[in-house]
């Protein structure tokens, strides 16, 4: 928002915000052949506006009359946006398509502020010089963009701790086969190379979704945060039919519960990377929970199938023999 010298708040200038010491006086005394402008040093855009406006405004105009009047505007020296007043022509670069004038109807009062999209205000040096038949001005400013995060760095902090835990989690499972289920050993490798590439992809997702830069990298780190996640799913199913012949019951609420949860985190990224800046990061953080539980009671499961199967390993062993020896004996 751009404030004047006394301090009030311009609310059409609302896209944009005034770095400026205050407001500058440009031109020389009314009444002579200068228009004068309330200028401004900088402006600041932050990422998530949609738009920026850049402010020109002349306050000593005669006419208040458009037909009596030119505008141009320039980025860098170059035009990139004009208006005849006589023939009532706009000229606009390709570059950017959504320029134009805040206000048409506001233009004979003095208010030539330029409106376009974020996406092709460019930072850099903008002038805007304004014409009023004999009478002509100019004011010049910079515009810089201000670096903002869409995400609550706090909020994602947590969603990266739960990431981090629930491949811990998945790495703890498959300690346990390998400590504990001796005859199911050779079938582990394939489920240890997936867990080892969703642990990489991880590590990437954690890189781009903390660090300060551009929001689009901040949205793919949290995509490559959440939708892998699936993989758990599968390697989780994987882990227990390793250990058991037969999904159990339970084993198939442990997998239901994980759904649900990578349902809702689902959920929750897509309705926070439509969002700038996001406030509903908590849902994908719900999400992950639920499925951070599901994965501790996953290891509990494993664990306890795990020590039931090695129990029963060498007792099955034992009896093959004796099984053996009596068909001997009878015959």
């Amino acid at each position: 928002m751009l404030c004047g010298v006394d301090g009030a708040a311009l609310p059409f200038l609302d896209s944009c915000v005034l770095s400026s010491k205050n407001w500058n006086i440009v031109g020389t005394a009314c009444g002579s052949t200068q228009l004068v402008f309330n200028a401004v040093d900088f402006v600041e855009k932050y990422a998530c506006n949609d738009t920026v406006v850049l402010p020109c405004i002349v306050i000593n105009l005669k006419e208040n009359n458009d037909s009596s009047m030119h505008v141009s505007w320039k980025r860098q020296g170059q035009v990139f946006f004009s208006f005849s007043g006589p023939e009532q022509q706009t000229y606009r670069h390709e570059s950017v398509p959504s320029a134009n004038f805040l206000s048409k109807m506001d233009l004979s009062k003095g208010v030539a502020s330029l409106q376009l999209k974020n996406a092709e205000a460019t930072d850099g040096n903008y002038s805007c010089e304004v014409t009023e038949l004999n009478r002509e001005g100019e004011t010049k400013m910079e515009l810089r963009t201000r670096m903002e995060r869409q995400f609550d760095l706090i909020q994602s902090i947590v969603i990266s701790a739960l990431l981090v835990f629930i491949i811990a989690l998945c790495w703890a499972q498959l300690g346990v086969i390998a400590l504990k289920c001796e005859t199911v050993r050779k079938k582990k490798k394939h489920i240890t190379v997936a867990c080892s590439i969703f642990t990489v992809i991880a590590v990437v997702a954690v890189v781009l979704f903390i660090q300060d830069g551009s929001i689009s990298m901040n949205q793919i780190g949290l995509a490559f945060t959440i939708l892998p996640a699936g993989m758990l799913m599968v390697l989780q199913y994987s882990i227990f039919k390793m250990v058991l012949d037969d999904l159990t019951h339970k084993g198939y609420a442990l997998m239901g519960f994980q759904v649900v949860g990578y349902i809702v985190a689902v959920v929750g990224f897509a309705l926070s990377v439509s969002a700038c800046p996001s406030v509903l990061l908590s849902v994908v953080i719900a999400g992950l929970v639920v499925m951070a539980v599901a994965d501790l009671l996953a290891l509990v499961y494993v664990y306890s199938c795990s020590r039931m199967k090695d129990h029963q390993t060498p007792r099955k062993a034992v009896e093959e023999p004796l099984n053996d020896t009596k068909g001997v004996m009878l015959e």
